[in-house]
Formats: structure tokens, C-alpha cells, sequence
């Protein structure tokens, strides 16, 4: 993974919707000559093509150094390169299929957008070998529990193997700006679609759509609610914490576990993006994602690129619905 730094996330990164959502963690005040990332309404498709997939990736032989034999051509094999600045993004056998951003995540997500959607973030990760499309509507959805939440069609690919091009809900926490399964308890709803020869793509209708997006409001709110219902005593949190992170066997472990659930309850008992849910369920979901959102360990990138990439992965998925599991374990021994 690239180590890429806050200024390449503020030219690569676009973010809309921000009279709505606020600022992104990794926002920086534009400065002379730089033109902002954030927008206040929805992003123009316009400046999609333009900022981020202006280029196209192309493809040619693999070419290897043989000795005495000089340059000889690798059979079956073709190396993918931007065609702006010839760097190489991956080397794949002759079957594996291009999928353009311009082509998959712009000019067919376009065909979707109506008065109800419209572009809410859009950028480039692994020195653009990745890239994400999220549709959204243009409110935010308060629940009765007080959670302000963004719900999202979120389109990814890639250009160096990392992801099969994904059309995904997800749900942005307003109040923390942090990504969430659209299925606490259960894989959400996922389109993938393999880079081989054979990949299609049939074309959603704006109602459809639309629909799909609706739904992940509902769901959500309603998995909201029902964990909201769930009663966690400081008991319960206690063991809780001591599943979620269990010490290891070496002394570093342990101290890498205590440190963990200290933050963790630091943020259960005193963060205002926690503490308004504590003693609930979803106070125990919002605890660990925030805390993996915004103080777990990074390495080998940025934090905005690390969260990023975890989004379009799925690893965000795996998270809170590890999380809820944990919890209905420990309640079920309580």
C-alpha cells in the first residue's frame, strides 16, 4: 500500500455534501492556486472526469530480462500502465479484463443519478490503482435514537487486482464520519463483478436505484434501534472488552491489549460520538469502529487512505458485524 500523505488525499479525494456531513478527517484549507476538494451540494459528474479520471489505464507485453538471451516476451501475460504517466499497475494473464473508471464507476453510475442521487465522494487510492464512486441522497436520516446517518451506493474497482469492480451499500456516521456495514448483524448488499472477458454490467434504473439506497436507510435505522434496545451493563462491557481483545502470550501483546482497552473505554465512558449510547448495544458498535476509525495503529499508510481502502474492501463489514457477534456471546454467558 502506497504511503500516500495528506496532500495527496486533499488533490485525489473529492467530498460532497458538506453543509450536510462537515469536513472530512483529512480536510486541509485549500491555499493559493490549489483548487478545494470539499463542495457543499453534490459533486458535478463533470469534475469526477475531469480531477480524478481524466486518464485511462492501457495495456501491453511483459517483458523479461533473459541473460545472454536478451529481452524475451512473458507468454500469456500483459502489464496494465496509465496512459499519462506510463507507470505500471499490475502484470495479469491476457484474459483479465480493463475496467475504466471513466467507463464503470462514472459513466455507468451516471445512468442511476436523478433528483434523489447524486455524487457524495469520489477518489483515487493505492497511487490510483483503486478508485470508489458513493451515490447518495442529498439529507442526512436522524434516527428516533438521535444517530445521524448518510446512506450510500458505493462503486469501487481496481487497476492492480485488489478489487473486483463492487457496487455496495455502506452508511457514513455523520457524527463521527465514520463508514458503517449497512448491515450491523449481516453481509450487506454487494454486486461484484470479476475483471475477466466476460464481465457485463447491466445497467440499474434511477428507481431501482434509488430503492437500493432507501433501503439501507431502513435497515439500518431499524438494526440502529434494536441495539439501542439491548441494555450492556459496565459488567458486561468489561468482559466484553476482554473477548473483543484478549491478551496474548507475550508480555508485548499484553501490553498492546491493555493499551487498546483502555482507549476503548475512555471512549465508551467519556466521548461525546460514544458516550450519548453508552450502556447500549450500539454503544458497543460505535466504540470499536470509532476507535478503529481514529486511534488504532496504521502502518504502511496514512490513516484517511487506510479507512479508505477498508471501506471499499469490506473490512469495515467484517468489523461491527465481529463486533455485534462478540456482544451477543458475551451476553448470551452473562
Amino acid at each position: 500500500m502506497s504511503r500516500e500523505t495528506l496532500e495527496w488525499l486533499n488533490t485525489n479525494v473529492l467530498i460532497g455534501h458538506t453543509d450536510k456531513r462537515g469536513k472530512a478527517w483529512h480536510y486541509r484549507s485549500s491555499t493559493q492556486g490549489v483548487e478545494p476538494n470539499h463542495y457543499s451540494g453534490p459533486i458535478p459528474i463533470a469534475d469526477v472526469q475531469r480531477r480524478l479520471f481524466h486518464w485511462h489505464v492501457e495495456s501491453g507485453p511483459v517483458l523479461v530480462q533473459a541473460g545472454r538471451h536478451g529481452l524475451v516476451r512473458a507468454d500469456n501475460r500483459q502489464a496494465l500502465y496509465a496512459d499519462d504517466t506510463g507507470e505500471v499497475l499490475g502484470v495479469f494473464a491476457e484474459s483479465y479484463a480493463i475496467h475504466q473508471y471513466q467507463d464503470w464507476l462514472l459513466d455507468k453510475v451516471a445512468s442511476i443519478l436523478d433528483d434523489n442521487l447524486s455524487i457524495g465522494s469520489a477518489g483515487l487510492l493505492r497511487n490510483r490503482a483503486q478508485a470508489w464512486v458513493s451515490v447518495e441522497i442529498p439529507e442526512n436520516i436522524t434516527t428516533r435514537e438521535g444517530v445521524t446517518f448518510r446512506p450510500n451506493l458505493l462503486a469501487c474497482t481496481s487497476h492492480d487486482g485488489s478489487l473486483a469492480t463492487t457496487y455496495k451499500r455502506v452508511v457514513t456516521n455523520v457524527v463521527c464520519d465514520n463508514t458503517m456495514s449497512a448491515g450491523l448483524t449481516e453481509t450487506g448488499q454487494v454486486i461484484k463483478i470479476k475483471h475477466s472477458r466476460y464481465s457485463a454490467f447491466r445497467v440499474l434504473d434511477a428507481r431501482k436505484a434509488l430503492d437500493m439506497v432507501m433501503a439501507v436507510a431502513d435497515d439500518f435505522a431499524a438494526e440502529v434501534a434494536q441495539l439501542c434496545r439491548v441494555g450492556v451493563s459496565d459488567s458486561v462491557w468489561r468482559q466484553f472488552l476482554t473477548a473483543h481483545v484478549p491478551d496474548g502470550d507475550s508480555s508485548r501483546s499484553k501490553t498492546l491489549a491493555h493499551t487498546e482497552r483502555a482507549e476503548l473505554d475512555r471512549l465508551w465512558n467519556f466521548d461525546e460520538r460514544v458516550r450519548p449510547w453508552r450502556n447500549t448495544g450500539w454503544g458497543v458498535v460505535q466504540a470499536v469502529n470509532t476507535y478503529t476509525h481514529h486511534y488504532a495503529t496504521v502502518r504502511g499508510a496514512s490513516r484517511p487512505e487506510r479507512n479508505l481502502c477498508r471501506a471499499v474492501a469490506g473490512q469495515t463489514d467484517a468489523l461491527d458485524l465481529a463486533t455485534v457477534t462478540t456482544l451477543d456471546k458475551v451476553l448470551a454467558a452473562a
